[in-house]
Protein backbone atom coordinates (compact mmCIF):
# COMPACT_ATOMS: atom_id res chain seq x y z
CA UNK A 1 0.00 0.00 0.00
CA UNK A 2 1.42 3.48 -1.12
CA UNK A 3 1.49 6.47 1.26
CA UNK A 4 0.00 8.07 -1.01
CA UNK A 5 -3.16 5.49 -1.44
CA UNK A 6 -6.70 5.24 -1.01
CA UNK A 7 -6.34 3.08 1.96
CA UNK A 8 -8.13 5.75 4.38
CA UNK A 9 -10.74 5.64 6.51
CA UNK A 10 -12.92 8.16 4.92
CA UNK A 11 -14.14 9.57 8.31
CA UNK A 12 -10.79 10.38 9.59
CA UNK A 13 -8.77 11.45 6.61
CA UNK A 14 -9.03 15.20 5.92
CA UNK A 15 -8.31 16.97 2.91
CA UNK A 16 -4.73 18.96 2.94
CA UNK A 17 -4.54 22.24 4.66
CA UNK A 18 -2.78 24.84 3.15
CA UNK A 19 -1.20 27.81 3.98
CA UNK A 20 -2.93 31.08 5.38
CA UNK A 21 -4.79 32.70 2.74
CA UNK A 22 -3.08 36.55 2.46
CA UNK A 23 -0.58 36.17 4.56
CA UNK A 24 3.16 35.27 3.96
CA UNK A 25 2.30 31.43 4.05
CA UNK A 26 3.10 30.76 0.47
CA UNK A 27 6.45 32.74 0.63
CA UNK A 28 7.61 30.65 3.73
CA UNK A 29 5.75 27.33 2.55
CA UNK A 30 8.64 27.89 -0.60
CA UNK A 31 11.54 28.09 2.09
CA UNK A 32 10.19 25.30 3.64
CA UNK A 33 9.71 23.13 0.57
CA UNK A 34 13.71 24.18 -0.18
CA UNK A 35 15.49 23.64 3.04
CA UNK A 36 13.54 20.63 3.52
CA UNK A 37 14.87 19.43 -0.71
CA UNK A 38 18.28 20.33 0.98
CA UNK A 39 18.31 17.30 3.71
CA UNK A 40 18.99 19.38 6.18
CA UNK A 41 16.13 19.11 8.73
CA UNK A 42 18.06 21.48 11.47
CA UNK A 43 18.70 24.46 8.82
CA UNK A 44 14.37 23.68 7.79
CA UNK A 45 13.08 24.72 11.42
CA UNK A 46 15.42 27.64 11.95
CA UNK A 47 12.90 30.98 11.34
CA UNK A 48 14.37 32.64 8.60
CA UNK A 49 15.52 36.06 8.61
CA UNK A 50 13.37 38.93 9.07
CA UNK A 51 10.43 36.43 9.55
CA UNK A 52 7.62 36.71 12.40
CA UNK A 53 8.09 33.52 14.50
CA UNK A 54 4.21 33.37 14.69
CA UNK A 55 3.82 33.40 10.97
CA UNK A 56 6.47 30.12 11.10
CA UNK A 57 4.83 28.43 13.88
CA UNK A 58 1.64 28.63 11.89
CA UNK A 59 2.68 27.62 8.60
CA UNK A 60 4.70 24.55 10.15
CA UNK A 61 1.71 23.78 12.67
CA UNK A 62 -0.64 22.99 9.70
CA UNK A 63 2.52 21.07 7.71
CA UNK A 64 2.97 19.03 10.47
CA UNK A 65 -0.88 18.28 11.06
CA UNK A 66 -1.59 17.23 7.25
CA UNK A 67 1.64 14.70 7.68
CA UNK A 68 0.59 13.47 10.57
CA UNK A 69 -3.22 13.29 9.14
CA UNK A 70 -1.35 11.17 6.33
CA UNK A 71 1.07 9.15 8.10
CA UNK A 72 -2.12 7.59 10.51
CA UNK A 73 -4.07 7.42 7.53
CA UNK A 74 -2.25 4.71 5.93
CA UNK A 75 -2.78 2.75 8.88
CA UNK A 76 -6.57 2.69 9.58
CA UNK A 77 -7.13 -0.57 8.42
CA UNK A 78 -5.11 -1.79 11.18
CA UNK A 79 -5.46 0.69 13.61
CA UNK A 80 -9.56 -0.08 14.91
CA UNK A 81 -11.02 -0.29 18.14
CA UNK A 82 -10.56 -4.00 18.22
CA UNK A 83 -7.38 -3.91 17.87
CA UNK A 84 -6.15 -0.70 19.73
CA UNK A 85 -8.90 0.05 21.93
CA UNK A 86 -7.55 2.26 24.19
CA UNK A 87 -4.82 5.24 23.09
CA UNK A 88 -1.64 4.08 24.41
CA UNK A 89 2.40 4.07 23.90
CA UNK A 90 3.44 1.07 25.31
CA UNK A 91 2.22 -0.16 28.79
CA UNK A 92 3.37 3.15 30.52
CA UNK A 93 1.80 5.56 28.51
CA UNK A 94 -2.08 5.74 27.54
CA UNK A 95 -3.83 8.99 26.60
CA UNK A 96 -7.15 9.94 27.43
CA UNK A 97 -9.41 12.92 25.01
CA UNK A 98 -10.46 16.09 26.55
CA UNK A 99 -10.89 19.24 24.96
CA UNK A 100 -12.64 21.81 27.30
CA UNK A 101 -15.11 22.55 25.63
CA UNK A 102 -17.01 19.18 23.80
CA UNK A 103 -15.26 16.98 26.05
CA UNK A 104 -14.33 18.87 29.61
CA UNK A 105 -13.73 15.77 31.51
CA UNK A 106 -10.95 12.95 30.30
CA UNK A 107 -12.62 10.40 28.94
CA UNK A 108 -11.13 6.91 27.49
CA UNK A 109 -11.54 6.21 24.27
CA UNK A 110 -9.91 3.79 21.54
CA UNK A 111 -6.83 4.95 19.66
CA UNK A 112 -8.72 5.86 16.26
CA UNK A 113 -11.60 7.09 18.55
CA UNK A 114 -8.81 9.29 20.19
CA UNK A 115 -7.11 10.30 16.78
CA UNK A 116 -10.40 11.45 15.04
CA UNK A 117 -11.60 13.42 18.01
CA UNK A 118 -7.55 15.23 17.83
CA UNK A 119 -7.65 15.68 14.19
CA UNK A 120 -11.38 16.98 14.53
CA UNK A 121 -10.18 19.66 17.27
CA UNK A 122 -6.71 20.80 14.94
CA UNK A 123 -9.04 21.35 12.09
CA UNK A 124 -11.74 23.48 14.18
CA UNK A 125 -8.08 25.39 15.40
CA UNK A 126 -6.83 26.13 11.93
CA UNK A 127 -10.09 27.17 10.79
CA UNK A 128 -10.75 29.75 13.68
CA UNK A 129 -9.22 32.86 12.60
CA UNK A 130 -8.97 34.05 15.95
CA UNK A 131 -6.51 31.95 16.58
CA UNK A 132 -4.71 31.43 13.32
CA UNK A 133 -5.35 34.87 11.77
CA UNK A 134 -6.41 34.09 7.26
CA UNK A 135 -5.30 37.54 6.46
CA UNK A 136 -2.10 39.67 6.25
CA UNK A 137 -1.45 42.05 9.32
CA UNK A 138 -4.28 40.73 11.83
CA UNK A 139 -2.59 39.88 14.59
CA UNK A 140 -1.84 36.46 16.47
CA UNK A 141 -3.59 35.96 19.79
CA UNK A 142 -1.22 36.35 23.03
CA UNK A 143 -1.36 32.85 23.83
CA UNK A 144 -0.84 31.54 20.27
CA UNK A 145 2.01 29.93 21.29
CA UNK A 146 0.50 27.92 23.98
CA UNK A 147 -2.25 26.79 21.26
CA UNK A 148 0.69 25.66 18.87
CA UNK A 149 2.29 23.61 22.41
CA UNK A 150 -1.03 22.00 22.66
CA UNK A 151 -1.29 20.91 18.97
CA UNK A 152 2.27 19.92 19.10
CA UNK A 153 2.21 17.76 22.26
CA UNK A 154 -1.04 15.97 21.19
CA UNK A 155 0.45 15.43 17.71
CA UNK A 156 3.23 13.87 19.50
CA UNK A 157 0.92 11.54 21.01
CA UNK A 158 -0.30 10.02 17.37
CA UNK A 159 3.65 9.81 16.36
CA UNK A 160 4.20 7.58 20.35
CA UNK A 161 1.11 5.68 19.02
CA UNK A 162 2.10 4.74 15.77
CA UNK A 163 5.93 3.61 16.73
CA UNK A 164 5.20 1.39 19.79
CA UNK A 165 1.70 0.02 18.18
CA UNK A 166 2.48 -0.32 14.21
CA UNK A 167 5.81 -0.10 13.37
CA UNK A 168 6.14 -3.32 12.54
CA UNK A 169 3.04 -2.82 10.10
CA UNK A 170 4.78 0.44 8.53
CA UNK A 171 8.09 -1.45 8.04
CA UNK A 172 6.33 -4.40 6.01
CA UNK A 173 4.35 -1.04 4.04
CA UNK A 174 7.97 0.16 3.22
CA UNK A 175 7.12 3.67 4.88
CA UNK A 176 9.70 3.39 7.50
CA UNK A 177 12.03 5.94 5.99
CA UNK A 178 8.69 8.44 5.60
CA UNK A 179 8.17 8.10 8.78
CA UNK A 180 10.93 8.42 10.65
CA UNK A 181 12.18 11.43 8.26
CA UNK A 182 8.29 13.16 9.21
CA UNK A 183 9.15 13.00 13.14
CA UNK A 184 12.34 13.74 12.91
CA UNK A 185 11.61 17.22 11.12
CA UNK A 186 8.88 17.46 13.60
CA UNK A 187 11.06 16.73 16.57
CA UNK A 188 13.67 18.85 15.57
CA UNK A 189 11.36 22.15 15.46
CA UNK A 190 9.52 21.25 18.90
CA UNK A 191 12.84 20.98 20.34
CA UNK A 192 14.11 24.29 18.87
CA UNK A 193 11.04 26.39 19.79
CA UNK A 194 10.51 24.23 23.14
CA UNK A 195 7.16 23.14 22.10
CA UNK A 196 6.68 20.25 24.01
CA UNK A 197 7.84 19.22 27.81
CA UNK A 198 10.23 17.06 28.22
CA UNK A 199 7.99 14.82 30.33
CA UNK A 200 5.53 14.75 27.44
CA UNK A 201 9.08 12.76 25.47
CA UNK A 202 9.41 9.95 27.56
CA UNK A 203 7.12 7.33 25.21
CA UNK A 204 9.73 7.48 22.38
CA UNK A 205 12.88 8.80 25.19
CA UNK A 206 14.94 5.94 23.76
CA UNK A 207 14.17 6.26 19.64
CA UNK A 208 14.81 9.84 20.18
CA UNK A 209 18.06 9.62 22.65
CA UNK A 210 19.40 7.43 19.37
CA UNK A 211 18.70 10.50 16.79
CA UNK A 212 22.22 12.15 16.00
CA UNK A 213 21.41 15.73 16.98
Amino acid sequence: MSLFGLGRNSRTFRPKKTAPIGSKGASLRKHIDATLGSGNLREAVVLPPGEDLSEWLAVNTVDFYNAVNLLYNTLTEFCTPETCPCMSAGPKYEYRWADGVKVKKPIECSAPEYVEYLMEWIECQLDDEEIFPQRLGSPFPRNFIENVRTICKRLFRVYAHMYHSHFQKICTLGEEAHLNTCFKHFLYFCQHFNLIDKKELAPLQELIDSIEW
